[in-house]
């Protein structure tokens, strides 16, 4: 394993070249989307979240099969996914005089998303209760299990093709699509590249201060994979698409909690979580999206004051989290 000024140096080079392919990723899936004429709500929440989210699957991915850390891969998914509701919303905001909310987003998305978290919360509890050598500190995921989330996806993406399918859009933008679809690939390719970088570091910090891979996988890869996220958000919010910039979060998240920690299952054939550890963090999780709508709901817009309530409460997540894995205090058994 390298040393620590290696690792932290394999940070910032994996994030540049994350930030590179999402650069890339945003111009092809926007030409895409406009040359097939799909509504901005599911350019938000669908092609931009999904392809965004790549580096956070791309974490799971890496961190089970090449690695064997699956716990790892899950810390990376939920830290993600706390990120981008408190983290990028604020930038967006910060960036714009108005981040604007709309009702679709706060009745449909965001309600969407916390039968999101449920489902995800429900198939930990039933790898712990009813499959057979599950406890209550090891949650086996198993491959039937995992179709339950990807059920629940499905019918996410069945709602907003409905909604694409009454959708008359504006003139489609006359693009080669072969060309813009090759470098989304290109793209993709870059970010897994860049995942992979940051994968190794955080196994690295774990082993340097010998502390467990989920804090990394909740802090650094977390952050460093939610990065494409914030891009895309932030040039949306910048360009007065705050609808965008608000859909791509929790359409990622939702891709996230219901794609990405079902594939590993599925790729791993069953793994194991500590669900001492995932009862408090999901809960974490759970009262953040609750801050987010309460939040945008508000007058349907996100202020300059309220993004600071979110940028102080990710704060306090990561001081949480610290002081876990340093052993000052013990909220979260088995961490």
């Amino acid at each position: 394993m390298p040393g620590l000024f290696v690792s932290s140096v394999l940070v910032v080079v994996s994030t540049l070249v994350i930030w590179v392919g999402s650069v890339y990723f945003e111009r092809a899936a926007e030409r895409l989307s406009r040359y097939y004429g799909l509504p901005i709500a599911v350019h938000g929440a669908i092609v931009v979240a999904v392809g965004s989210s790549f580096p956070e699957i791309s974490s799971i991915v890496i961190s089970t099969v090449f690695h064997g850390e699956f716990s790892l891969g899950v810390g990376a998914i939920v830290g993600s996914a706390i990120f981008n509701l408190l983290v990028i919303p604020a930038l967006s905001a910060y960036s714009i005089d108005e981040l604007k909310a709309t009702r679709d987003i706060v009745h449909k998305d965001a309600q969407f998303y916390i039968i999101s978290v449920l489902v995800l919360f429900i198939m930990f509890a039933l790898g712990a209760t009813y499959v057979p050598g599950g406890t209550n500190t090891a949650a086996i995921l198993t491959p039937p299990l995992a179709l339950f989330p990807l059920a629940t996806y499905g019918l996410y993406i069945f709602l907003h093709y409905q909604d694409a399918s009454d959708y008359v859009g504006a003139e489609a933008l006359d693009v080669r699509p072969a060309r813009e679809w090759g470098t989304l690939l290109v793209a993709l390719l870059v970010i897994a590249v860049g995942v992979e970088g940051i994968v190794r570091a955080a196994l690295s910090f774990g082993e340097i201060f010998d502390t467990p891979s989920f804090l990394w996988g909740v802090t650094v890869i977390a952050a460093g994979t939610s990065l494409p996220d914030a891009f895309v958000s932030v040039r949306a919010a910048r360009k007065g698409d705050s609808v965008t910039s608000l859909t791509n979060v929790l359409g990622s998240n939702i891709f996230n909690l219901l794609v990405a920690i079902p594939v590993g299952v599925l790729l791993a054939g069953s793994a194991t979580i500590n669900f001492l550890v995932a009862i408090p963090t999901m809960g974490f999780l759970a009262f953040a999206t609750l801050v987010f709508i309460v939040f945008t709901r508000t007058h349907l817009e996100l202020s300059n004051l309220e993004a600071s309530g979110f940028l102080g409460l990710y704060g306090l997540f990561l001081l949480w989290m610290i002081l876990e894995s340093m052993g000052v205090i013990e909220t979260i058994q088995g961490i």
